[in-house]
């Protein structure tokens, strides 16, 4: 089923691109400006604010899983399928609220980063690998090892962009993944999954 939604997704990224273009597009209509100062690098508006909707964004997905009955069902589906349908819990509504939970971060996600960056067909690309090694090093579990694993993960490609230079981002992402696939399979969390779950 990954490969096969990737391969929708680069089928979707070339029809994109067929119909409205390959050119780079802004929907940003406040000027340009120099960021803000901050031990000896800059931070524009932008970026603050991306900072400040993704903490929110972040103890919402929480809140939401911890505090609320879907959110506890789907937790309980990711832990154990069988013993929930057993439970009488309903797989198909924990996969379709975690389609729209994550569908509604995805999008929030892309429009911050378009306020930023702006817009092409193929902007989506990296930030997928990131996410994808992110939750490898963070492994299943708990929410705040995925936490760590994101931290981890910029902390490293921008000291990587400071002190090389910013093409050597994505191939440090890389050489984390394959770091942690060697070493650390089972992440931060160091939890294997369930035969259940493969």
């Amino acid at each position: 089923m990954l490969i096969a939604s990737l391969g929708v997704y680069v089928v979707l990224q070339n029809v994109v691109s067929t119909i409205w273009g390959d050119n780079t597009l802004s929907f940003r209509t406040w000027p340009v400006k120099e960021g803000h100062q901050f031990m000896g690098a800059y931070i524009t508006d932008v970026q603050i604010i991306t900072i400040v909707v993704s903490i929110l964004l972040l103890g919402f997905s929480w809140l939401f899983l911890e505090k609320t009955n879907i959110g506890q069902k789907i937790k309980a589906i990711s832990s154990n399928p069988e013993l929930s349908s057993i439970l009488g819990i309903s797989k198909n509504q924990a996969v379709v609220w975690s389609f729209i939970l994550g569908s509604g971060l995805a999008a929030c996600a892309g429009i911050l980063i378009a306020a930023d960056t702006d817009m092409t067909p193929t902007m989506g690309f990296n930030w997928l690998l990131y996410g994808v090694v992110a939750m490898i090093i963070g492994g299943m579990g708990k929410l705040r090892y995925l936490v760590l694993g994101a931290l981890l993960l910029a902390t490293t490609q921008h000291l990587s962009a400071y002190y090389l230079d910013s093409k050597w981002m994505n191939a440090t992402a890389y050489i984390i993944l394959i770091v942690f696939l060697y070493f650390r399979p089972y992440g931060f969390s160091g939890q294997p999954l369930k035969k259940a779950e493969i």
